[in-house]
């Protein structure tokens, strides 16, 4: 990663710290103008999100391309019980079961190697494609109560954060990049079935709770990169949050997509 990116990225990470804490100021009503019907997710977007999306592996590599050793759990704040179950790790039991796909649930999947398309499905549903075991992840706007069965990707809601005002991230002669309109969307995944948190059996209950922030970064050579900071709280196996970013290189088409199934190993 280059030396101007990362000090984008480290600004990604104050604005989001910062859209966290904000209040919807926007949405309060001003005087006496009459309430208009909220936007929707489409509409309201402050940044354009689709396209295709190439995943850059630029930290813990040795967790990520490959499949960590069983009962390797390191950098994860497991419990005792988390740790034993992490040990019990049995991919050809998984693969017997029909959940190969453990490892590709909603808190892995974007940790993993892979492209995503982000296309609009409706005017208030993101649809992600991933390639990487061929998931696909909804992201609801106006829609905060789950629905449907528990499953890997779980319900997802969605929500633009705003700051108010536009922020560039080290302003000088040269910019490193900045966000725009200082916009971010946040993602709330919950009723999940329970899976793993890496492809080694690092477990999660069907009580995690993922939060998710989305921001855009654009660079002065136009490259473009959406960063991704997930917050994954879980009761039963976690004695902290697991806190980890990602980056994403918009590509310019899915000519270099490569659907491949699930696999437990």
């Amino acid at each position: 990663m280059n030396h101007a990116l990362k000090l984008s990225l480290a600004g990604c990470a104050a604005f989001t710290l910062s859209a966290a804490l904000a209040t919807a100021a926007e949405a309060q009503p001003r005087g006496n103008a009459q309430s208009q019907p909220p936007a929707s997710g489409r509409a309201a977007a402050p940044f354009d999100i689709t396209g295709h999306w190439v995943s850059l592996i630029t930290d813990d590599w040795v967790y990520r391309m490959i499949t960590p050793a069983k009962g390797d759990v390191s950098y994860v704040p497991l419990n005792a019980e988390g740790r034993r179950v992490a040990e019990a790790w049995d991919p050809a039991r998984d693969e017997a079961a029909g959940e190969e796909c453990k490892g590709y649930a909603a808190p892995a999947i974007m940790r993993l190697p892979s492209r995503i398309e982000i296309t609009w499905q409706d005017d208030d549903t993101l649809k992600l494609d991933i390639d990487t075991g061929m998931q696909t992840r909804l992201f609801h706007f106006g829609q905060s109560e789950p629905q449907g069965a528990r499953s890997w990707q779980g319900w997802s809601s969605a929500s633009w954060q705003f700051s108010g005002t536009t922020e560039q991230f080290y302003p000088g002669p040269t910019s490193l990049g900045q966000i725009k309109r200082a916009g971010s969307l946040k993602v709330d995944t919950t009723n999940l079935r329970a899976g793993y948190l890496r492809k080694n059996g690092v477990p999660f209950s069907e009580n995690a709770f993922m939060t998710e922030y989305y921001n855009l970064i654009v660079e002065d050579d136009g490259n473009q990169y959406l960063v991704i900071q997930t917050f994954v709280a879980d009761p039963r196996y976690l004695t902290n949050h697991f806190v980890r970013t990602m980056q994403f290189k918009r590509e310019p088409d899915g000519s270099k997509r490569n659907p491949v199934p699930c696999s437990a190993t």
